[in-house]
C-alpha cells in the first residue's frame, strides 16, 4: 500500500524545511507515484523483504508493507534519511550490529522497531537527476545482498526513477528543472485569495520566441534546450525577491507572484533581469543568447474565478520579446488586439476552407507608349459576414505569420487565372499579375504554377509573379534556381516595392526579373518633394539600364503621371489610371479606356 511518510520531528530545520515542501504539497493533492505499489510489490518479493521505501529528495516519501495497516503513517528517522540520500547504495546487513544504527529504529512504532535489515539504492530520473533512493527493510537480518539481489534493488530503482518522472508531470513538479508548474501555480494563487489577499502582481518570463526554441532543439537536440532551461530557472531564482518561489507554466516560460506592494517592481529590477537574461548562456560548453521577454499584470485576486492571468500577462510577456527594453506592463487594448488578431486567423482559415467570403479585386496597368492596358494585378478582399470589409493591409500580415500564406497565394492564383481564362475567350488580350510571399517562394512554386495554368488553358506567359524585393533577399543560391524556373515556364517576374529593400547592384545584375516596380512611397509625394522625385527618377534609369521593364506604382494623379512621362518608364498603376476593380466592372474599363492615353487618364 502506498503511503506517506511523515518526517522525524527531531530532524534538522533544513531538512524539516525541505520535507514540509514536498510531503505537504502532494499529501494535500492525493498524488503519488504512478506505478509505485507494483515496483514494491516486485521489489518485496524478489528480496524477500517486508517494507519497501521510496524516499525523493525533497522529503517526500511513499512505503508498502505486506504486514502492516495500510492506514498508519510511518515516520523514517533521520539517520535512514541522512542514507537515502546520499546518491550511493547501502546495505546494512543487520542494523543491532552497526553502532551508528544499533539503537535508531528506521520506522517509529513497535512493529518497525525490530526491524533488522536495511539496503537502498539511489533512484535517477531518465535524464539522470538523482531525486532520492529506493529503501528495503525487513525484520530478519542478512549477511547481505547476493549479485541478483543487487539486480533486482537496482532495477527497482529504475522503475521507481521513470514513476517519478511519470509523477511529476501528474502532480506538481516539472521533470526538468523540477519548479511547481500551471497546476501549483494556480493553487497557490487560489490559497493566496482564501488567506484575505486582494491583488496581486504577476510577472511572466518568456525565454525565447517559440519558433527561436525550437530551433534550439532541431540543432542540439533535447538534452541541450533541458539544460537551458534549468539555467534560465537558476539565474531568474538569482535575481528574484526573498520568499518569492518561481513556477514553470510552460515549455518555454517561468511565473511567479512577486511580495505584496501597491507597485510593482521598480523599472532598475526590471531592467536587471532583463541584461541577466540576454547576458550569453553558456550550456554544455555552447554559447547562447535569447531573446527574452518579461511581463507584468497587476491581478484583482477576488476575480481570479473564470479570468485567464496567465494568457493576459502573456500577452505583455510576448509585446515584451520585440521591444528594446525587453519588459512590459498589461495593456488591456494589447490584449483585446491580440484576441482580436487571433479571431481573424481562425476566421480566414474557415475562409480559405468554404470559398465563400474572399473574392479578388484587380488594378489595371497600362502602357505609356500607347495607353494600352497590358495587365492587371490580382488584389485580395475578404468580407466578413459580421465584420465587414477586412482591410487587406490587417488580414494579409497575419496569414504570414499564421503560416496561411501558401493557402492565401493557392486561392488567389487559382481563382485569378481562371477569371483571366474567362476575359481571355470573350476576346480580352491582358496579362495578370498575382503577389507571391516569402512562404511561396520554394521549389513546390512552379510545379502550383503549372498545374493552375494547364487547369484553366491559360498560357503561362500570360502571367506575371511578383516579389517583393525583400523576399528575394531573403533567399539563398535556391532564389536563382526558383526564378529561372518561373521564367523557363514563360510567367515574367517582377520586382514588387523596389527601393524598400536595400538591394545592392549586384543582386540586381543577378535576378532573372523581367520586371521593376518602383514602390509607391517614393511615388506619391514625388510632385511636392524634389528628392522623391529624383529618387524614382534614377531608379527608373538604373532599371531601364539593366534591361528590366519599369513599372511606376502609386500614380494618383495627373501631376505625378506627366512626371512620370517624362522620365524611363514604361507603364504606370494607381488611382489616376484606375481605382481595383470588381471582376465584373473590368471589361466596361477596357471598352470604355481604349484610348486612355489621349484623354491622359480619369480621376
Amino acid at each position: 500500500m502506498q503511503t506517506t511518510v511523515e518526517q522525524d520531528p527531531d530532524m534538522t530545520s533544513a531538512e524539516s524545511d525541505t520535507a514540509g515542501t514536498g510531503a505537504d504539497d502532494r499529501a494535500a493533492e492525493g498524488y503519488a507515484v504512478p506505478g509505485f505499489d507494483a515496483i514494491a510489490r516486485l521489489a518485496a518479493a524478489s528480496l524477500d523483504v517486508a517494507i519497501v521505501l521510496l524516499v525523493l529528495n525533497n522529503g517526500s516519501a511513499y512505503w508498502y508493507s505486506r504486514d502492516a495497516d495500510p492506514e498508519h503513517t510511518h515516520v523514517l528517522h533521520p539517520l535512514y534519511l541522512e542514507a537515502a540520500r546520499r546518491g550511493t547504495g547501502q546495505v546494512l546487513a543487520d542494523i543491532a550490529a552497526d553502532a551508528r544504527y544499533r539503537d535508531t529504529p528506521p520506522l517509529s512504532g513497535t512493529a518497525s522497531a525490530a526491524l533488522r535489515f536495511f539496503a537502498c539504492e539511489p533512484v535517477y530520473t531518465l535524464s539522470g537527476r538523482h531525486v532520492g533512493a529506493l529503501c528495503v527493510m525487513d525484520p530478519v537480518p542478512r549477511t547481505g545482498l547476493d549479485d541478483a539481489g543487487h539486480a533486482a534493488l537496482r532495477d527497482a530503482a529504475r522503475l521507481a526513477g521513470a514513476g517519478v518522472v511519470l509523477g511529476g508531470y501528474l502532480g506538481r513538479t516539472d521533470p526538468v528543472t523540477q519548479l511547481p508548474h500551471r497546476s501549483a501555480f494556480f493553487e497557490d494563487l487560489r490559497a493566496r485569495r482564501l488567506n484575505g489577499a486582494q491583488r496581486a502582481w504577476l510577472i511572466v518570463i518568456e525565454v525565447a520566441p517559440v519558433e527561436r526554441f525550437n530551433a534550439f532543439v532541431r540543432a542540439m537536440g533535447f538534452p541541450y534546450a533541458d539544460e537551458l532551461m534549468r539555467a534560465v530557472a537558476a539565474r531568474v531564482q538569482a535575481w528574484m525577491p526573498p520568499a518569492t518561489r518561481l513556477y514553470q507554466v510552460g515549455v518555454t516560460r517561468f511565473a511567479a507572484v512577486l511580495p505584496e506592494a501597491d507597485t510593482p517592481l521598480g523599472a532598475e529590477q526590471l531592467d536587471d533581469l532583463v541584461a541577466r537574461l540576454r547576458n550569453p548562456f553558456d550550456c554544455l560548453d555552447i554559447p547562447l543568447t535569447l531573446q527574452p521577454g518579461v511581463g507584468l499584470l497587476d491581478l484583482d485576486v477576488r476575480r481570479l474565478d473564470g479570468a485567464d492571468p496567465l494568457r493576459q500577462v502573456m500577452s505583455a510577456s510576448h509585446a515584451a520579446q520585440h521591444s528594446p527594453r525587453g519588459w512590459a506592463l498589461y495593456e488591456r487594448s494589447q490584449d483585446e488586439r491580440h484576441r482580436q488578431e487571433f479571431f481573424l486567423v481562425t476566421e480566414l482559415a474557415a475562409a480559405l476552407t468554404e470559398r465563400t467570403e474572399l473574392y479578388l479585386d484587380y488594378q489595371p496597368r497600362v502602357r505609356l507608349s500607347d495607353g494600352r492596358c497590358v495587365a492587371v494585378e490580382a488584389l485580395a478582399r475578404w468580407r466578413h459576414p459580421t465584420l465587414g470589409e477586412v482591410p487587406p493591409g490587417q488580414f494579409v500580415p497575419l496569414a504570414e505569420r499564421a503560416g496561411l500564406m501558401r493557402s492565401l497565394t493557392g486561392w488567389v492564383l487559382e481563382h485569378g487565372v481562371a477569371q483571366l481564362a474567362g476575359w481571355r475567350r470573350a476576346g480580352y488580350d491582358i496579362g495578370l499579375s498575382i503577389n507571391i510571399s516569402n512562404a511561396d517562394f520554394d521549389a513546390d512554386l512552379v510545379t502550383r504554377l503549372e498545374a493552375v495554368a494547364s487547369r484553366h488553358a491559360v498560357d503561362p506567359r500570360g502571367l506575371e509573379l511578383e516579389f517583393t524585393e525583400s523576399t528575394l533577399l531573403l533567399h539563398n543560391d535556391a532564389t536563382s534556381r526558383h526564378l529561372a524556373a518561373v521564367r523557363e515556364l514563360g510567367a515574367g517576374i517582377a520586382i514588387d516595392d523596389f527601393g524598400t529593400g536595400y538591394s545592392n547592384l549586384a543582386s540586381l545584375r543577378q535576378m532573372p526579373a523581367t520586371c521593376l516596380k518602383i514602390d509607391q512611397s517614393f511615388v506619391r509625394s514625388m510632385d511636392a518633394n524634389r528628392h522623391d522625385a529624383a529618387i524614382v527618377r534614377s531608379m527608373a534609369a538604373l532599371a531601364r539600364d539593366l534591361g528590366f521593364r519599369v513599372v511606376v506604382e502609386g500614380v494618383e494623379n495627373r501631376r505625378i503621371y506627366h512626371a512620370v512621362r517624362r522620365m524611363a518608364c514604361d507603364e504606370v498603376q494607381g488611382f489616376h489610371v484606375s481605382r481595383p476593380l470588381p471582376a465584373a466592372a473590368v471589361p466596361a474599363w477596357l471598352e470604355r479606356t481604349a484610348d486612355w492615353h489621349h484623354g491622359e487618364g480619369t480621376a
